[in-house]
């Protein structure tokens, strides 16, 4: 007798082996059979007739930290077949640090993973507030630049040898008790002040978890991201794991695949779409404007002390769409150039005038250079690298946020599988599940097989797809309709079924 038994399916078991035809008995939270299961009774019955039943998918790179407990949240990742969310990300997030530190990540990053609430907070803490409280599972890597903010503040000093002490340590204990790697995010704040010796000391205890970086360059600029993760990796001896890697890929693969053959041991993520999403500070303000000090930039803003460096952005207006906008709202989903002139300024006036009432708060989704056909192969040439895995960075923050949250993973099965045949049916599991789940050493998740957590997901493969636009980011995802999560529906028939068993999961450990 199995409390589920998923049946009349095609498996994806996660191995890279071809789909087959067996039904899933699931006991408890553990899958315990996968075969034939003709007459086996079950207190549940799905019935998965022409659908594929494979094992949940892990989002690398989501920011899902405060926002993970919205009941919408949830209800999009899942419609995706996403059950993992890896949080953390960029170097910014809410633990461990004091009531200050997690007061600024909170402010700084309010754009990209919302508001949590007050410190101090440690990784245990955090954890531990999401198990079992939310329907998909959570991993978390420890955020450089929070550690950093909490011992040496906004400054852009280099680290003493005082300081990298206290980091190491808030690395070491973060690790005890359980993040699933170190994360960087070097175009932001205090994070963008550390150097490849920080860094890699930083990284020292890591034993074969992950340093997952936001790197210092992308695109064009690549090479120079790239080159430092490679200093890193081998100053320290850590696996590193390129964040939203992007860029041409006649670029791209040649620095993959160079890394590689130097003993590096590199993965990534990526997101299929061409547009990207961040705070608007870091698209906007020059490097000197110091915007982890909240009063100091909105000083500068308002005095005219920018008033220079505003036309350096004539190009960059028509490609900014304003995605969050407190107080403003009303411009949420408007370009920049089209606020601008319902407000009646110029783009440069309306940007200043943003993100000093937002206090810097705003974001935005912006179109990237490449965005056409050329962009479109590189995406699809750099997904099918095999060190690529799925990552959405899905911020659900503000009113316009980009697709991508409510789309990606729907999209690499629809359209990268299905209808543009960049992977198969099998490798797409491999990318978007096993691999993943080895790379954050998630040991019992990632494959369809006995012993392993009840992770399962349900999809048609005929009419599995994204229904997120741009104009219309929050539309939900098609053909998946049901999902297990360590071994409980959380998704039949596509709705929400109010339970709430998401682990917060450690690595090497059942969860």
């Amino acid at each position: 007798m199995f409390d589920v038994v998923i049946s009349g399916g095609r498996v994806l078991d996660g191995t890279g082996a071809p789909p087959y035809r067996a039904d899933v008995g699931i006991t408890g939270d553990r899958v315990t059979a996968v075969g034939r299961l003709d007459g086996a009774g079950a207190a549940t019955e799905i019935d998965a007739a022409g659908r594929l039943v494979a094992p949940g998918f892990v989002d690398c790179h989501v920011h899902g930290d405060a926002v993970v407990f919205d009941r919408s949240v949830q209800l999009a990742a899942l419609r995706q077949g996403v059950t993992t969310f890896v949080l953390g990300q960029d170097g910014l997030s809410f633990a461990p640090g004091s009531a200050e530190t997690v007061a600024y990540a909170s402010r700084y990053f309010a754009a990209v993973n919302g508001p949590l609430g007050e410190g101090p907070l440690t990784v245990a803490e955090l954890l531990g507030g999401y198990d079992r409280a939310v329907a998909l599972n959570t991993a978390y890597l420890l955020p450089h630049g929070t550690i950093r903010y909490d011992v040496m503040g906004a400054s852009p000093a280099h680290a003493s040898r005082d300081d990298l002490a206290l980091m190491l340590a808030a690395v070491e204990r973060g690790l005890s008790e359980g993040a699933v790697g170190l994360s960087s995010g070097l175009e932001y704040l205090p994070g963008r002040y550390a150097g490849a010796d920080e860094l890699a000391e930083l990284c020292r205890p890591l034993g074969g978890l992950p340093y997952v970086t936001h790197m210092r360059a992308y695109g064009a600029r690549a090479e120079t991201g790239i080159s430092e993760v490679v200093e890193i990796a081998t100053r320290s001896g850590a696996a590193v794991h390129v964040s939203h890697l992007h860029g041409p890929a006649d670029l791209l693969l040649p620095l993959l695949d160079r890394a590689q053959a130097g003993s590096v041991d590199l993965t990534f993520d990526t997101y299929p779409y061409l547009r990207s999403s961040t705070i608007l500070a870091m698209v906007a303000l020059p490097p000197q404007v110091p915007a982890a000090d909240t009063e100091r930039a909105l000083e500068m803003l308002r005095s005219g002390e920018l008033d220079s460096w505003w036309p350096e952005l004539e190009r960059t207006w028509p490609r900014l769409t304003v995605s969050h906008a407190p107080g403003l709202e009303w411009s949420e989903g408007m370009t920049m150039v089209a606020a601008a002139e319902r407000a009646g300024v110029e783009p440069a006036e309306f940007c200043r005038r943003l993100l000093v009432e937002t206090r810097l708060e705003a974001g935005c989704v912006s179109a990237r250079p490449d965005e056409g056909p050329a962009g479109e192969e590189s995406v699809r040439r750099v997904l099918r690298h095999p060190s690529h895995t799925g990552g959405s960075d899905g911020i659900y923050v503000g009113g316009h946020p980009h697709p991508r949250g409510f789309g990606a993973f729907a999209r690499f099965l629809g359209r990268h599988v299905r209808e543009l045949g960049d992977w198969t049916w099998e490798q797409a599991v491999v990318h978007l599940s096993s691999h993943p789940a080895r790379r954050f050493g998630l040991a019992d998740r990632g494959l369809l097989r006995p012993g392993f957590a009840a992770d399962v997901v349900v999809l048609d493969p005929r009419t599995v797809a994204d229904r997120a636009t741009y104009e219309a980011p929050r539309t939900l995802a098609a053909g998946i309709g049901d999902v297990l999560v360590s071994g409980e529906r959380v998704l039949a028939d596509g709705e929400l079924t109010g339970a709430t068993p998401g682990r917060a999961l450690r690595p090497r450990s059942a969860g």
